[in-house]
């Protein structure tokens, strides 16, 4: 029979009948797909005599192609029956005969294959600190206006951190100014001066972005901040707090510190802090030894800042600090290049992370 010749009601009714065994007679789902891809693939039997459509005259195509598509329809319905069937019945058979061995181990699961990122627990580590001493945790936006990151701090137009060698801007908006994400937390004091009065006892943790990469700097690392604002704080008391916290973070009875001058543009006087040090092969034990070690940087608050704020300078003073939680995750536990604490290894992390469950505290030691 050529492709032009029409095909009789009872060839389809036998084809249909054909079809229709074949799907009940398939024994298994691989059987079954068989026979829908000869039944209905591109080049099954009823593909093929869709096909023959074009051939005939313009009288015979509309009832022809309805008789083709009732058994496309439902021959398709009897092999999704079918394979419902079939379904159910492989599902039994393996009930029936795979079974569980239950002397293999048990899989570790999240709690014993995930690690906590370095920086994220000392950051918990960090909190944990500062709160026995009475310190709250103020957070602001990565992206800044150049007065909050800047100006509000008493950093002039002609500094150096303002070039564009050292800061990240956005594109100029239409009244000429710019946007950048934030060198440090200090935006941070400013947004919670300007909306609490004193006292204010806070920490600014968060990231921070900088033009700067190599073995211990990157493009962007993470800060904590400091500050204190109280009408008879002193640097006595900035020295106290940062003696108890390297203590508690370091984990040691005593610390040696050494107060060195400096300057920065919000804090007058200023100061960066060392602490001593012993190297042991590969290993730095803080608190021993006769080397210096610079970790941060710290000063009474500045009276333009205060200003800025809308604070009396002759009534409230205060003190800020800052630190690099990285490089603090670098110098307890051994992590020699920052770079790596970036890239997403899992191989690093493995080895340099902490269990999910290794919660910091005070009471049962930071990094017990």
């Amino acid at each position: 029979m050529g492709d032009e010749a029409i095909i009789s009601g009872s060839d389809l009714e036998q084809l249909e009948k054909s079809l229709l065994d074949s799907v009940q007679n398939a024994s298994d789902l691989s059987g079954l797909d068989e026979v829908r891809v000869s039944a209905l693939g591109k080049k099954g039997q009823v593909s093929r005599l869709l096909k023959r459509l074009g051939f005939l005259a313009a009288e015979d195509r509309k009832s022809f192609g309805q008789a083709i598509n009732g058994i496309k329809q439902r021959v398709g319905l009897a092999i999704g029956e079918r394979k419902k069937v079939l379904d159910q019945e492989a599902l039994d058979d393996r009930l029936a005969t795979e079974s569980a061995d239950v002397t293999l181990p048990v899989r570790s699961g999240p709690l014993l294959d995930g690690r906590v990122h370095p920086v994220s627990q000392v950051m918990d580590e960090i909190f944990e600190i500062f709160a026995d001493i009475g310190f709250s945790v103020a957070e602001g936006p990565d992206i800044e206006t150049d007065y909050y990151n800047f100006t509000a701090l008493n950093i002039p137009p002609e500094h150096p951190a303002r070039q564009e060698h050292d800061t990240f801007y956005f594109n100029e908006r239409d009244d000429g100014s710019r946007l950048v994400l934030r060198t440090h937390t200090s935006p941070v004091q400013i947004r919670t001066m300007l909306e609490k009065k004193p006292p204010v006892r806070i920490i600014a943790p968060g990231r921070v972005y900088r033009c700067d990469s190599d073995q211990t700097h990157t493009p962007m690392f993470h800060q904590v901040e400091g500050l204190v604002i109280d009408t008879g704080t002193h640097l006595g008391h900035l020295k106290w707090v940062l003696e108890e916290f390297c203590k508690a973070f370091f984990e040691v009875d005593e610390v040696k510190m050494r107060f060195r001058a400096s300057h920065f543009p919000f804090t007058e006087p200023s100061m960066e802090v060392d602490v001593g040090y012993a190297k042991e092969g590969d290993k730095i034990r803080i608190g021993e030894g006769d080397d210096w070690l610079e970790i941060l940087g710290c000063g009474m608050v500045h009276p333009n800042v205060l200003r800025n704020v809308n604070y009396d300078p002759s009534t409230v003073q205060g003190f800020a600090f800052g630190m690099g939680i990285d490089r603090l995750a670098m110098l307890k536990y051994g992590m020699p290049d920052l770079r790596a604490f970036f890239t997403a290894d899992l191989r690093w992390l493995k080895h340099y992370g902490f269990m999910p469950l290794d919660v910091p505290t005070l009471a049962g030691g930071l990094s017990a």
